[in-house]
C-alpha cells in the first residue's frame, strides 16, 4: 500500500529536502512550501482537506502554526536542528575568514548551542543564544540580534529564521542555517518505519471470545448460543472475521487487531454485547486477547472473558500478553471512578455546556480536585479515567471548547516525537468549589 507523507518546508529549502526524499520507494510526497509563517496554516488545511495523510514531516514553527488542524492520531516527525548543524555553520564561518565567536545564534536548544561551543573551546560569554520557543516573534528574534550586532562590530549572527535573514539582509555577517539532506533523509525513514510498525500492528492477529452469562424467558442455552452466533455472522464490522462456536457458550471471533479497533470504537465501548442484551434477552461477557500467535491470543481472550464473566453485567475486557487488563467496556461509554453523591444545578449546567452527562462532569470534577491545580496531558485524563488515549483527546477537546480546560503548554517525552499538550482543569472552580 502507497504511503502518502506530508512535507511543510520553507521555498528556500525546497531543492535541498526533494533530494533527501528521492531514496524513498512506495512513497508519495504532498509538499506544503511556505513563503512567509503566516501561509502555513491555510496550506497545511488545504493539503489535509484534500488528502488522506499517513504522516507528517515538519518543523518547530510549521508545527506550532497548525498544531491544532493536524489530526491527533496522524503520526509525526518534528525536525530539530542539532549539534551539526550548527557546527557545520560555524565551519562556514571559519572559511570566511570570522573569528568563531563572538556569535549570536537563535532557536537553537541552549544545550546544544552550550554541546557546541564548549567542545570548540569558546568562551561562553562570547556567545548569545536565542533558544526557540512559540510565543516569540520575529520582531524579538531580530531585536534581539540587532542589539547584539550593536555591541559586538566584529561579531556575526546565526539564524534559522529566513525571513530574520531577509530583515538582517543589510548586514554581512549573517549566516542562515540549511538542514542536511541526510538528517532529513534520517528522518523521513524513520518516519516510514513508524508508520509501517504502527500497520503492522494494527494488521496483527487478535481475538474475541463471547460467552453467554444469562438468558431470559423460555429460551435455553443452546438457543441463546445459536442466535448469538447468529448475531456476530450478521454485524457489519465482522464480515471479514472468523466467526464460530466454541465450547456450550462462547462464540470465537477471529480477525486483524484493526477490526476490533474500529467496533469497540478504540476500546471505548462494546456496543454489541448491548445489541445482544436488547434484541435476544441474552447476558454476553466478551473478551479480546492481543498476543504474538493466534493460540496465544485464544488464551489471553478467554481469561479476558472469565474476568467480564464476573461483573455481573454485560460488558468486555482486553488483555494483552504483558498482562495488561483493560475494561470493562460497556455498551455505551466506559464508565468512569470518579463521582459525587449528588450533582446539582451547577453541575447539571455545566454538563449542558460542554456536551457531557452530568455524572462525567462530577467525576471529573472530583479528579480536579484531586490533582489540586496540577496540568495533565490527554493520555494522564484517559489513564486516570480508565479510558483509552483516543477518548482522552476527544474529552479534552470538549472540555477545552466548553472553557472547562485550559492549555499549560507542552512537555516532551522524546527529542523527535510529537510534543505532548498539558491542560489544566478548570472543574472545580467553575462549579463554585476552591481547588486546594
Amino acid at each position: 500500500m502507497r504511503m502518502v507523507l506530508g512535507l511543510v518546508l520553507h521555498t528556500s529549502h525546497r531543492a535541498r529536502l526533494a533530494m533527501a526524499s528521492e531514496m524513498l520507494t512506495g512513497v508519495q510526497l504532498e509538499l506544503v512550501v511556505y513563503e512567509q509563517e503566516r501561509e502555513i496554516r491555510p496550506k497545511v488545511q488545504a493539503l489535509l482537506n484534500r488528502v488522506r495523510l499517513d504522516g507528517m514531516l515538519l518543523g518547530r514553527v510549521p508545527y506550532d502554526a497548525c498544531r491544532d488542524l493536524l489530526p491527533p492520531d496522524l503520526p509525526l516527525t518534528i525536525n530539530r536542528y542539532a549539534a551539526l548543524e550548527l557546527t557545520l555553520t560555524l565551519g562556514r564561518a571559519l572559511r570566511q575568514g570570522w573569528a568563531p565567536a563572538p556569535v549570536s545564534i537563535d532557536t537553537f536548544d541552549r544545550s546544544v548551542v552550550d554541546d557546541v561551543t564548549t567542545a570548540l573551546g569558546m568562551e561562553p560569554d562570547q556567545v548569545t543564544c536565542l533558544p526557540y520557543a512559540a510565543d516569540i516573534s520575529y520582531p524579538q528574534i531580530i531585536e534581539f540580534h540587532e542589539k547584539f550586532l550593536a555591541e559586538h562590530s566584529d561579531g556575526f549572527v546565526i539564524t534559522v529564521r529566513s525571513e530574520v535573514t531577509r530583515a538582517l539582509g543589510n548586514r554581512d555577517r549573517v549566516l542562515n542555517v540549511v538542514p542536511l539532506e541526510s538528517t532529513v533523509r534520517a528522518e523521513l525513514h524513520e518516519l516510514v518505519l513508524r508508520i509501517q510498525s504502527q500497520r503492522a500492528k494494527e494488521m496483527s492477529f487478535a481475538a474475541g471470545i463471547f460467552s453467554v452469562v444469562d438468558f431470559e424467558g423460555d429460551s435455553n442455552l443452546d438457543r441463546a448460543r445459536v442466535g448469538l452466533l447468529n448475531m456476530l455472522l450478521n454485524t457489519p464490522e465482522f464480515a471479514d472475521a472468523w466467526v464460530d462456536t466454541r465450547g456450550s457458550r462462547g462464540v470465537a471471533v477471529l480477525a486483524h487487531r484493526a477490526l476490533f479497533n474500529e467496533v469497540t470504537g478504540n476500546w471505548s465501548a462494546l456496543p454489541v454485547v448491548g445489541t445482544a442484551h436488547e434484541s435476544l434477552g441474552i447476558r454476553v461477557a466478551a473478551g479480546f486477547g492481543f498476543g504474538s500467535s493466534a493460540r496465544k491470543c485464544v488464551v489471553l481472550a478467554e481469561k479476558a472473558v472469565a474476568q467480564a464473566e464476573q461483573t455481573g453485567a454485560p460488558c468486555g475486557f482486553l488483555m494483552d500478553e504483558d498482562g495488561v487488563m483493560v475494561g470493562p467496556l460497556r455498551p455505551g461509554a466506559t464508565p468512569l471512578r470518579f463521582t459525587y453523591r449528588e450533582h446539582g444545578p451547577d453541575l447539571e449546567r455545566l454538563a449542558r455546556r460542554a456536551g457531557l452527562s452530568a455524572a462525567t462532569i462530577s467525576r471529573l470534577a472530583a479528579l480536579d480536585r484531586t490533582l489540586a491545580g496540577r496540568p495533565l496531558s490527554p493520555g494522564d485524563l484517559a489513564d486516570a479515567l480508565h479510558i483509552t488515549d483516543p477518548s482522552g483527546r476527544r474529552l479534552i477537546r470538549k472540555l477545552t471548547a466548553s472553557g472547562l480546560a485550559v492549555p499549560q503548554g507542552s512537555a516532551q517525552a522524546n527529542r523527535r516525537g510529537r510534543p505532548t499538550s498539558l491542560y489544566q482543569l478548570t472543574i472545580a472552580a467553575a462549579i463554585g468549589e476552591d481547588v486546594q
